[in-house]
């Protein structure tokens, strides 16, 4: 059976799968009591999380820091999978700036993958043009960034694709949790596979239907999660 969550994880799992993500305590602390959380050891850990920046309090509430904020944004949008019709065109950025720190590089890197693009080269990354999202990066003084459209015959892309995301690893990794999640009844374990379904679901490159193999289990999961969100927030409904 999966490790519950700590009381600061499950206050922090509630708050990403609300929307608006602000609680009472009252609700928070009530709400922790469904998932086995004493009162005494939820308030700490609320007082904690405001303390190392996860949390702030906005009036008598608490509401998601800025960084949990952004992570929220990327988990819904991992939900949502807002994608475009594909016209075959990848996104492009290309490092062209040398001689940088290398935390400087690693918070290159971390951007461009928050914007799902993969290395396809040192300094070179990549990815199909087909989300409704605005390319962020483009911007970035070190990168020069464009669409291109491959040469590569569509068949040829799709093993590339296969590469450089490990698309199997990925759909057999979330069959994985799906299955745990279906079959997980306790609310604190199962609030503990849902918290790792999401956080995969967040590394989902989000391809075109053209591009991943066949029965990819993007959407399913994508459905296993919004029902389990459902049960949240009529959760907190019915604590608040």
């Amino acid at each position: 059976m999966p490790t519950p969550l700590p009381a600061r994880s499950v206050a922090l799992s509630l708050l990403l799968g609300s929307h608006p993500a602000r609680m009472s305590p009252a609700t928070l602390v009530r709400a922790g009591e469904h998932f086995d959380i004493p009162a005494a050891t939820m308030r700490v850990a609320l007082t904690r999380a405001v303390a190392a920046g996860d949390l702030r309090r906005d009036g008598a509430d608490y509401a998601l820091a800025e960084r949990h904020a952004l992570r929220q944004q990327r988990q819904d949008e991992a939900v949502a999978a807002s994608g475009n019709g594909w016209d075959g065109s990848w996104e492009m950025a290309i490092v062209v700036v040398a001689g940088r720190s290398g935390k400087e590089r690693a918070a290159l890197r971390e951007r461009l993958t928050a914007a799902r693009l993969a290395e396809l080269r040192e300094g070179v990354w990549t990815r199909p043009a087909n989300l409704r999202r605005p390319t962020s990066y483009a911007g970035d003084p070190v990168l020069s960034a464009w669409n291109a459209r491959p040469a590569e015959a569509l068949a040829a892309q799709a093993e590339l694709a296969a590469r450089l995301w490990q698309l199997d690893d990925w759909a057999h990794e979330g069959r994985r949790l799906m299955a745990e999640l279906q079959s997980t009844s306790e609310p604190a374990p199962r609030l503990a596979v849902a918290a790792h379904l999401v956080r995969h679901l967040t590394t989902d490159p989000l391809l075109p239907a053209e591009l991943l193999p066949p029965d990819w289990p993007g959407a399913a999961l994508r459905d296993a999660y919004a029902a389990y969100q459902s049960e949240l927030r009529d959760l907190t409904a019915a604590v608040a």
